[in-house]
């Protein structure tokens, strides 16, 4: 109430051509508190003692304004690029092929597409494309397609296989076997249309037990959807 009170003695001394309703409705918020009034009061004060210098300001503001949306419609020219062009795809660092003569798995179960950053021994990245057409749509869900978090686990240990599976690593597909899972945790669910792509990292290996852990996570446009600590057995026959 003070507030309001000590705006009006004020603005009643100012000359009635320096205000308009617009500067009013700027200053004032009557939906404002008064503490809020208080402060907006001494800052204005001085842009209301003409008619002109308000009229200034607001003019300024307007070019502001304008330059701001010019600026942001020179940032939006990437827009004019067709999105089939918009976006690079994932490099190829292993295809397809030579990810057969890695792994042994075979249709149906050959859960990896490509691989796009390679590490032997140490890391791997790849990606995995769910489509519609994957053989496990059709049980899971018929009303809603979701990837079954045991076959996104299993995509994960491929890429496992990939880092460990190497000559100078010393792994070989005929010895190499998913050894067990902790601390699996699924976050978001991978649907048909989605691109699955796994990181898989070596944290220790124990070449006298044959054991190797990993660590993986996998992503969905660059959330994770699953991560979880991998056993693998190297052993030999």
């Amino acid at each position: 109430m003070e507030a309001t009170s000590l705006s009006t003695s004020l603005l009643s001394r100012l000359p009635s051509s320096s205000l308009s309703h617009k500067a009013l409705d700027h200053v004032f918020l009557p939906s404002s508190p008064a503490s809020f009034q208080t402060r907006t009061l001494s800052y204005r004060t001085s842009i209301l003692n003409t008619g002109s210098h308000f009229q200034l300001s607001e003019s300024k503001c307007r070019r502001n304004l304008i330059s701001c949306c010019s600026g942001n419609g020179a940032d939006n020219r990437d827009n004019d690029v067709p999105i089939e062009k918009r976006y690079p795809a994932f490099p190829t660092v292993v295809d397809i092929n030579q990810i057969r003569e890695i792994l042994p798995h075979r249709f149906p179960f050959l859960l990896v597409d490509r691989v796009i950053e390679y590490n032997p021994g140490v890391s791997a990245v790849a990606i995995k494309n769910v489509t519609i057409n994957d053989n496990f749509f059709p049980g899971h869900f018929p009303e809603r397609p979701i990837m079954p978090g045991v076959l996104m686990v299993e995509a994960m240990a491929q890429v496992g296989g990939l880092v460990m599976l190497q000559p100078e690593v010393g792994g070989s597909r005929e010895n190499f076997f998913f050894a067990g899972i902790d601390k699996v945790r699924f976050r978001k669910p991978v649907v048909a249309g989605d691109t699955l792509v796994m990181r898989m990292t070596l944290v220790k290996l124990q070449k006298r037990f044959g054991i190797a852990k990993m660590e993986g996570k996998a992503y969905v446009g660059g959330e994770v959807v699953c991560e979880g600590e991998f056993l693998m057995a190297t052993g030999s026959e």
